[in-house]
């Protein structure tokens, strides 16, 4: 019996044995099988994965939509408000335009350059009111500049033209407000530069020669509009002394071309405001501190040499409102009484904290 179990049990053995390549096959099996399943999983809880971030990517973007086309309805709104803005005042400018030609430069036979300068002149040789001469004048003009300046500012322009032409024609019945050739010239021109400079800010113009000067402009951006003006209209002055055969009304449109200049320059760029000023001391830091600290403008330094002593030095340079100078004179002198100074004024300043050169409107 003993014999027999043993045999058993060594069959057995032996069956295993023989068995073993093919349970570990089994297991491999087994296992390939596990993995494989667990490829799956993994497989289709990424596709999952994926397919709920695409609906969340297209949830987002339908989201980024809505709100886009929300933000261009709402801009699309505050440009159309802002247009007919700025065609209302560019017609009240034009009335106060028209005010200046029709009731003090047009009957005072005031002719201060500029197409409306031609037109009065052109308005005692033809049978036609100054008004629609002013038109027909600028016509041709917009023309040209139509594909210089784009279709918008042709129309607004267009718009400023006829405005104030037709002003011009509605308010010549009244009459000269005042004989006095001075008064007339000062308050004509005082109305018809203010009016052009909200024009222009408006990104329109009166026509004629504005046209013209914008291209100058364009070319030469340093140049003020106010000083073209005066270059352009001298001609202009010159000829109507010879058509009204009075040098004394010459005379005064010279003084409205003088003025119109100074106040369109006013009206656009504003008055000096600001002060640049230099500073060379051998205390620059304690200087730069208390300006920094105590009045809060901005400090650019400098290195320099003088000339004789070949020293190096340290230029302080700021710009301030002209109020503020005073009180920056003061410190600089309290810091270093032997401090060098120099003070000037900075009629315009662009950059950072000041407005922005590229933005400006013409």
């Amino acid at each position: 019996m003993a014999w027999r179990g043993r045999k058993k049990f060594m069959d057995k053995k032996e069956n295993d044995i023989k068995r073993e390549p093919e349970i570990k096959k089994e297991n491999e099996n087994i296992q390939l099988e596990k993995i494989e399943e667990e490829k799956k999983r993994k497989t289709m809880e990424k596709e999952k994965e994926e397919k709920r971030e695409k609906e969340r990517e297209e949830e987002d973007k339908y989201i980024l939509e809505i709100e886009q086309e929300y933000e261009k309805k709402r801009e699309e709104e505050k440009t159309v408000k802002q247009r007919i803005l700025d065609y209302i005042i560019i017609t009240l400018a034009s009335v106060v335009y028209a005010v200046g030609v029709s009731q003090f430069i047009d009957p005072n036979n005031l002719a201060p350059g500029g197409v409306t300068g031609v037109a009065i002149i052109l308005n005692r040789i033809v049978p036609v009111e100054t008004g629609t001469l002013i038109l027909i004048i600028n016509i041709p003009i917009i023309l040209l500049g139509m594909w210089k300046f784009g279709v918008r500012f042709i129309i607004s322009t267009f718009y400023a033209i006829a405005a104030t032409s037709l002003f011009t024609n509605l308010l010549a019945p009244l009459g000269a407000a005042t004989d006095d050739l001075l008064l007339a010239a000062l308050a004509g021109s005082v109305l018809i530069a203010v009016s052009m400079g909200i024009i222009f800010k408006r990104g329109a113009t009166t026509g004629g020669t504005d046209i013209i000067i914008k291209c100058l402009r364009l070319r030469y951006p340093h140049l003020k509009m106010g000083m073209l003006f005066f270059l352009t209209d001298v001609g202009v002055v010159v000829a109507s002394a010879f058509v009204f055969q009075d040098i004394d009304s010459a005379l005064y449109a010279g003084i409205a071309v003088v003025v119109t200049s100074m106040m369109l320059d006013v009206v656009l760029y504003g008055r000096d405001e600001a002060k640049l000023i230099y500073v060379i001391s051998d205390f620059s830091s304690g200087i730069t501190d208390r300006l920094l600290e105590d009045l809060g403008i901005g400090v650019t330094h400098l290195n320099g040499q003088g000339a004789y002593s070949g020293k190096d030095k340290q230029v302080i340079m700021c710009v301030s409102k002209k109020t503020l100078a005073p009180r920056i004179e003061e410190i600089v002198r309290e810091e270093d009484p032997d401090a060098f100074m120099i003070v000037t004024s900075a009629t315009e300043i662009f950059g950072e904290g000041y407005k922005s050169y590229f933005s400006e409107k013409i």
